[in-house]
């Protein structure tokens, strides 16, 4: 092909590079020039034109991006008629995208001439959805390039959209204390949502103890009914050995994989039960928003396989959850800059593995720890500090002397951690947005620390659970939103509310603050090694 200027006497069957005008006509971008228009154009003065002239061993834009179409296999796609140089592909009905991309590289590095590009491998579409175009970029090609791309495309299957099957879901939801019937029936809702948009449904739900047998019991009976069995726990996975997983294997399943490199969505469970695929659901599935378990949920609707190996290859492009290091967070919301974050100090604990003394009377640079740890709380951007004591509540008080605290007394403090959460959260003004909950043997925790929390809850809008971590291992202090008070009102025992963040299904932040966030003194040894000594 010859491109450039050319002589008007000698333009007959050239293909215009720009629109020309002639007179009162005018000639759109790649027309072809035939006789009566090259003497149209030599009447207005026309004297030469920017064109292509195609050779022998040439085919035009559309005819070649047609035949590489032509020569494509593909399922549950259609192929559009070409129009200037291009070939779109539309999904035949709603499903997965999947890709070979070796295929698609070996097309894209044949010449710059012949284009192919792609949605992401296993991309959820819509019926009717482009999924793929092929361009031929100049207005003409050799056909030998051309060639070249149809004996590549004879390999097989190029692509595919893998159609939702009307499959049906069984759900089973475990219960702990604490867990409010109000947040089952909304990840009932969430998930028959889940489910429609992709062609699912649901028809069963069990809801059991967060314990193994039962979890097993309701899985094996679920699976003889259904497609797929989808487990809620109401504590999720925080080991191998946990109670889902547990639970898939004594109902005589095998579990695929437990953990994924996708967040949130890390603590998915995915196994096999008599034939039938079985999720353990990450505490993120009760909240409609993109995680990875619609990663996982949707491919098996589709029909395809998801394996350990799949999983693991997930983590690229795995990040979804919200960070406060991220320019433009998902809601910048100025007003709520002044959201008050209150800070609860436990302190009622009675130190039993420590042996004896109350480490939170050990001195660190001559200072009770206890002390210091307010000390930051109130050096912090908290609104106010309330510090809740039970074991040797008045050595502590009297560890606090002339601190601007409050104190909340946890007469009930043997019975466990959410005695004294529920304690400390009583005492909060109704104008508290949000509550860190601050350890007080964690030593390594600054002002500067608790303060980055607390820009991190204000910048996400007051609504999400702000977590400390340390190389990506959760941490403290935890900060909770207001939405999640009434909850922690109804915890018993030694509880905390790690579960009820995965009820709830918010959205976790997690800011990395360094060693402090998991750093703690709970034996005499990690009190000495953190630079403390203990006193009777």
């Amino acid at each position: 092909m010859k491109f450039g200027p050319i002589a008007i006497d000698e333009a007959e069957g050239a293909v215009l590079a720009h629109a020309t005008a002639a007179g009162e006509k005018r000639f759109r971008k790649a027309h072809r020039l035939s006789a009566e228009d090259v003497s149209i154009l030599k009447r207005a003065g026309v004297l030469q034109v920017v064109a292509a002239v195609l050779s022998s061993g040439d085919l035009g834009e559309d005819a070649a991006a047609q035949r590489i179409a032509e020569s494509m296999t593909f399922n549950g796609i259609e192929a559009r008629p070409a129009a200037t140089g291009r070939v779109n592909l539309h999904a035949k009905a709603s499903g997965i995208f999947t890709v070979d991309a070796a295929v698609i590289d070996a097309i894209n590095a044949v010449d710059p001439a012949i284009t192919i590009a792609t949605l992401a491998q296993h991309a959820p579409v819509e019926k009717g959805q482009m999924v793929a175009t092929v361009k031929i970029i100049p207005f003409a090609v050799a056909s030998s390039l051309v060639d070249t791309v149809t004996k590549i495309c004879a390999g097989g299957e190029i692509f595919a959209v893998n159609a939702y099957q009307p499959v049906r879901v069984g759900v089973i939801q475990t219960v702990l204390p604490g867990i409010k019937p109000s947040v089952l029936d909304k990840t009932l809702r969430v998930t028959e949502a889940r489910l429609a948009r992709s062609g699912g449904r649901l028809t069963a739900e069990r809801r059991t103890p967060h314990e193994i047998a039962p979890v097993a019991e309701a899985a094996a009976s679920l699976a003889r009914d259904n497609d797929m069995v989808v487990i809620f726990g109401a504590s999720a996975m925080s080991d191998f050995a946990d109670v889902v997983p547990a639970a898939i294997e004594m109902a005589g399943g095998t579990v695929i994989r437990a953990g994924m490199p996708v967040d949130p969505g890390n603590l998915l469970v995915l196994g096999t039960l008599g034939g039938k695929r079985v999720i353990g659901a990450p505490g993120c599935a009760r909240s409609p928003k993109e995680n990875g378990f619609d990663w996982v949920l949707d491919r098996l609707i589709a029909g395809l396989d998801v394996t350990a190996k799949d999983i693991a290859g997930m983590g690229v492009g795995g990040l979804l959850m919200e960070i406060p290091t991220r320019p433009q967070p998902r809601e910048p919301l100025p007003a709520k800059s002044r959201l008050k974050v209150a800070i609860v100090l436990l302190a009622a604990g009675r130190s039993s593995r420590m042996g004896g003394p109350n480490k939170l009377m050990a001195l660190f640079d001559g200072k009770p720890l206890v002390r210091r740890t307010a000390e930051r709380a109130l050096g912090s951007k908290a609104s106010g500090t309330v510090v809740v004591t039970g074991h040797q509540r008045e050595r502590v008080r009297a560890a606090l002397s002339g601190l601007d605290v409050t104190f909340a007394d946890n007469p009930d403090f043997a019975d466990g951690l959410s005695t004294s959460l529920k304690a400390g959260i009583a005492y909060l003004p109704e104008d508290t947005a949000g509550v860190m909950i601050v350890l007080g043997d964690m030593p390594g925790v600054v002002s500067d620390d608790l303060d980055r929390l607390i820009d991190a809850f204000r910048k996400a809008g007051g609504n999400s659970v702000v977590r400390a971590s340390h190389q990506g291992k959760r941490g403290n202090p935890v900060l909770l939103p207001r939405s999640l008070f009434p909850a922690i009102a109804h915890l018993e025992g030694d509880t905390g509310a790690r579960h009820l963040v995965e009820a709830e299904g918010l959205d976790v932040i997690d800011v990395e603050i360094g060693e402090g966030a998991s750093v703690d003194v709970d034996t005499r040894e990690a009190l000495e090694g953190a630079g403390g000594v203990l006193q009777d």
